[in-house]
């Protein structure tokens, strides 16, 4: 049976099983609670659940299960080392010509998995790498295989109240975040500023933390709260077309950080650096995260199953190629430790 886990607004845990509709339309999402998913290239899915249960705060939020035999062979990757320190450099060189400012590139782990279920991968991640927007959707009929230990809200709404919360700066501890982390912060705060101001009220979009520390699983990230007041009327039509796809996975300007992304990654990102939540229509309530951290599973022509992983980082004037490679192996780590299994292994 279709089945989904959420965080939910107030730190509990949300429940859903069962399907009374699949669209691809955000048009289409006026009443019941929907799990859902954007690509990172726009590709929206959402899945109505019959039977939705909420617990509160202190919920678990999942359980580990022994059954994740892991990837069966040895992990790919999208973009070796070579190529992405490349990458950083024509990012750079972008930078300088004065085409953008920012740009997030990211690479893609992949791996083959038997017939296993994303549940149980979820489990996994619950336990060994919580996260406060954990996702895990388990929809094969809607093509939704998906274990997400997001640490970033994309967009929470509680009636008219939108907030976003992008992270940018990411190191092992706090000691190690240099004044490139914090510039960028900032950097993508504004833009996230000017993506709500298209929706929001005129002068209710407010910055109400700027680049404070937070702690997570292996590494500490510096995270800024942007929250606006929305107009009447507006739609979620609107919303996604203001602000997506998220600035932090992105960049500055985003319609030409998005075009230096279709350059140089040679694959397509699916639900990583997209959004993954929920949508509860008959409450105006929301929780999208930004679908970082996260494993999906997809069948090739061929049949074969497989499992991937997504980590960037994101490109400035000021990065160290070298550096920012360490920077998406230090994101990957843990989590791919988590998923792999005894006999897998990252490729070069």
């Amino acid at each position: 049976m279709a089945w989904a886990r959420f965080s939910s607004l107030d730190g509990g845990v949300i429940e859903g099983s069962g399907v009374e509709a699949v669209t691809h339309d955000i048009d289409d999402l006026t009443a019941g609670f929907w799990a859902v998913t954007v690509t990172f290239e726009g590709h929206l899915t959402a899945v109505r659940l019959s039977e939705v249960s909420r617990r509160g705060a202190g919920a678990p939020s999942g359980r580990a299960d022994a059954t994740w035999p892991g990837a069966e062979g040895e992990w790919t990757n999208s973009l070796d080392d070579t190529a992405y320190v490349e990458g950083v450099d024509e990012i750079r060189e972008r930078i300088a010509r004065g085409t953008v400012y920012q740009v997030n590139l990211c690479r893609v782990l992949s791996a083959a998995v038997g017939d296993v279920s994303v549940r149980a991968l979820g489990g996994v991640l619950a336990q060994g790498n919580p996260a406060p927007y954990a996702a895990t959707i388990d929809i094969p009929e809607a093509g939704l295989e998906i274990a997400c230990a997001s640490p970033e809200a994309y967009l929470v709404r509680r009636g008219n109240t939108l907030t976003s919360s992008p992270i940018k700066g990411t190191a092992a501890t706090a000691s190690e975040m240099l004044p490139k982390d914090f510039a960028e912060n900032v950097m993508i705060v504004d833009l996230v500023r000017n993506d709500l101001q298209h929706v929001c009220r005129p002068g209710t979009v407010r910055v109400d933390h700027l680049c404070r520390v937070e702690q997570h699983p292996g590494l500490v990230h510096l995270v800024s709260d942007v929250t606006g007041e929305l107009r009447d009327g507006a739609t979620w039509h609107e919303i996604l077309d203001a602000s997506f796809p998220p600035g932090s996975v992105s960049g500055t300007p985003k319609h030409t950080a998005v075009q230096a992304i279709t350059d140089l990654e040679p694959v397509a990102r699916g639900p990583y650096c997209g959004a993954i939540g929920w949508i509860d229509a008959d409450r105006d309530e929301a929780l999208l995260a930004v679908g970082i951290r996260t494993f999906w599973i997809e069948r090739e022509a061929s049949g074969q199953r497989m499992l991937h992983f997504g980590t960037g980082a994101g490109i400035t004037w000021g990065s160290d190629p070298e550096g920012e490679l360490r920077e998406t192996e230090l994101k990957a780590s843990r989590l791919v430790s988590l998923a792999r299994g005894p006999s897998g292994r990252v490729g070069a």
